[in-house]
């Protein structure tokens, strides 16, 4: 039975969120001011952790482990598909992240990279409500199919926490970085690496490879202080920011990696970046080369094309097209190449099916796509964990919507990481592509310092 109880509507979801965070599992899934939805969570009736191939599935307080495909149990989880509710994108289902090392399930290749994550590769909680704030048309409501009996124990003190959200959020702000903040690229290592993939790219071997850095540092406190601080200084259309047990990730993602709704699929990969100037003029200068350089054009086109492949695994025969190509995008600290890939999905391939073709995001890899990967691992310190990966959700509906997890923190085991990185073709340049780096990790490198970090130059 349906449930859907309207509240106040607020412009910014903070305050609401910050009234059910210290439930367990609760995350926002944060428009940041650029677009229709938010989407807040907690409490779930199922969790699903995957840790090296093995996935425990928590119900009821009691643990089972499973050896089968992590997608296929969350397929499970979900049962039967329910009929798509207008104007809410999201009324139960699984939520969370899936990183990029869940490609491991999927993919075979060696292990090379340092694990210092220590994290499951993938964490989803199944969800049998949802608080979900329209922003166009400027409602609130919480809602519920219903589907599990404890629902119904849980919405009461779910609805007197909203109700008695305060004004503003109301948060301590005990969050600190520790000393240096350190990478595990630096220029030497860098170029050492870069020169690597060139040497790949002219035997070759591959036609593009996605090089990134971590940044890393100790931390101490509770992290939604700095998700705040990173939302305001980089508002992002797929932002979240996930508050569960031992981990906090707060992503300021731009990128859409997929959507299902309707049986329409969508993919928007970003490829070319420049950084924004405070100068009028300048940063038009940069938007008008970004959109015409020979380069970034070409790194666009090589996993658009890919994306076109990946796509058609699991679209109706003929359905994919490319209606946008190319576009420049705006963002606080920097300017994107954005284009547009849709399909109609199979009548016999469910999202998460989609998702297995699909994942990771050709736009952190590289092309083609596997021996991309095999790259990464040789030539990155550190496994990337939740970093490439996605966030977002797939709906008991059967819709989908992911993000692309870059411009991304991971907050645990006393430590605060973020990574930057960008595609490498043969025509790249080593300053250049290290300096692109540098600009996409801008904002994250500046709440760090703003926590008290020291960057280690």
């Amino acid at each position: 039975m349906l449930l859907s109880i309207s509240l106040p509507y607020r412009p910014d979801a903070g305050a609401y969120f910050d009234a059910i965070r210290d439930l367990p599992w609760a995350a926002w899934l944060d428009s940041g001011g650029c677009g229709r939805y938010d989407i807040l969570v907690a409490e779930p009736v199922a969790t699903l952790t995957t840790t090296n191939g093995k996935t425990t599935v928590c119900t009821g307080g009691l643990n089972e482990d499973a050896d089968e495909d992590p997608l296929n149990l969350i397929h499970e989880q979900l049962g039967e598909i329910e009929e798509p509710l207008p104007n809410i994108p999201f009324a139960g289902g699984a939520l969370g992240y899936w990183g990029y090392d869940l490609a491991r399930n999927f993919y075979h290749w060696p292990a090379i990279a340092s694990d210092e994550e220590h994290l499951p590769e993938m964490a989803v909680g199944i969800y049998d409500w949802a608080f979900v704030i329209d922003h166009q048309q400027q409602r609130a409501q919480l809602v519920s199919r219903q589907r599990h009996a404890e629902t119904v124990n849980i919405l009461p003190q779910i609805m007197q926490r909203l109700r008695g959200a305060a004004a503003a959020i109301q948060f301590r702000n005990d969050f600190l970085v520790q000393g240096s903040i350190k990478t595990n690229l630096d220029p030497e290592h860098y170029r050492r690496e870069f020169e690597v993939i060139q040497k790949l790219l002219c035997e070759g071997d591959c036609y593009q490879v996605n090089l990134a850095q971590r940044f890393a540092a100790k931390a101490t406190g509770d992290a939604f202080a700095a998700y705040l601080e990173l939302r305001r200084l980089s508002p992002a259309p797929y932002a979240a920011f996930l508050d569960w047990p031992e981990l906090q990730v707060l992503c300021v993602s731009p990128e859409l990696f997929l959507q299902v709704r309707h049986g329409m699929v969508e993919t928007r990969p970003i490829k070319g970046t420049r950084a924004r100037s405070p100068d009028s003029a300048e940063d038009l200068q940069r938007v008008q080369t970004l959109s015409r350089h020979t380069k970034d054009l070409a790194e666009n086109l090589m996993i658009v094309d890919l994306l076109r492949n990946d796509l058609s695994k699991g679209c109706a025969t003929g359905s994919v097209r490319t209606p946008k190509l190319f576009e420049v995008e705006s963002f606080s600290n920097v300017h994107h190449l954005v284009s547009t890939v849709e399909g109609r999905l199979r009548q016999d391939h469910h999202a998460l099916d989609l998702l297995r073709d699909c994942f990771p995001g050709g736009s952190v890899t590289g092309a083609p796509k596997q021996r991309a990967m095999e790259i990464i691992e040789q030539l990155e310190p550190h496994r990337r964990g939740i970093y490439c990966g996605a966030i977002g959700y797939v709906g008991d509906d059967g819709t989908m919507e992911i993000n692309i997890a870059i411009r991304t923190l991971v907050y645990s085991h006393h430590e605060i990481r973020g990574w930057a990185g960008g595609g490498i073709v043969a025509d790249s340049q080593c300053e250049a592509e290290y300096q692109e780096t540098w600009d996409k990790a801008s904002a994250m490198l500046e709440v760090m310092q703003y926590f008290g970090g020291k960057l280690d130059l």
